[in-house]
């Protein structure tokens, strides 16, 4: 079943992208949720005719994302956390991550944000999507509070 999405599905596809699913993941969830619609010849076409006229838009919006991808390579995050010895108590998850690019002055969501959750100190790295195709790579570091 081909469907078009009206909105980005995680592990799926993006705003506006053609794509193939199993005919009750289509029927039973992405269509009733309102997260996509019917691939038919028409929807194509007019699919089609919009991105032909969002492209400029869209070429300025990914170099935006490109001079925020820059800033965040220049920054250097460290989040301080209670450990005792190496091990956290607790764990630091991608809320925490924005929260420190918050500080830094880059006010990202926590959902494109990608990193696992973390329960050692040391040095890591996260995934930040900031545009479909500007994905950046977020080393920072974990340090434990100073008693």
């Amino acid at each position: 079943m081909e469907l078009i999405l009206k909105q980005d599905v995680q592990n799926l596809g993006f705003k506006d992208d053609i794509v193939t699913v199993k005919a009750g993941y289509g029927r039973n969830f992405l269509i009733p949720q309102g997260f996509a619609h019917m691939a038919t010849p028409t929807a194509k076409k007019v699919l089609a005719e919009n991105l032909k006229q969002r492209a400029f838009k869209e070429q300025k919006m990914v170099d935006d994302a490109k001079t925020i991808a820059e800033a965040i390579k220049a920054l250097e995050i460290k989040i301080t956390a209670k450990a005792g010895g190496s091990k956290l108590f607790g764990s630091i998850t991608n809320a925490n991550i924005a929260e420190a690019l918050e500080k830094n002055g880059q006010s990202i969501e926590k959902k494109f944000i990608t990193s696992g959750i973390v329960k050692r100190t040391g040095k890591y790295t996260a995934n930040v999507r900031l545009h479909r195709e500007v994905i950046v790579e977020l080393p920072y570091e974990i340090v434990a509070e100073q008693q």
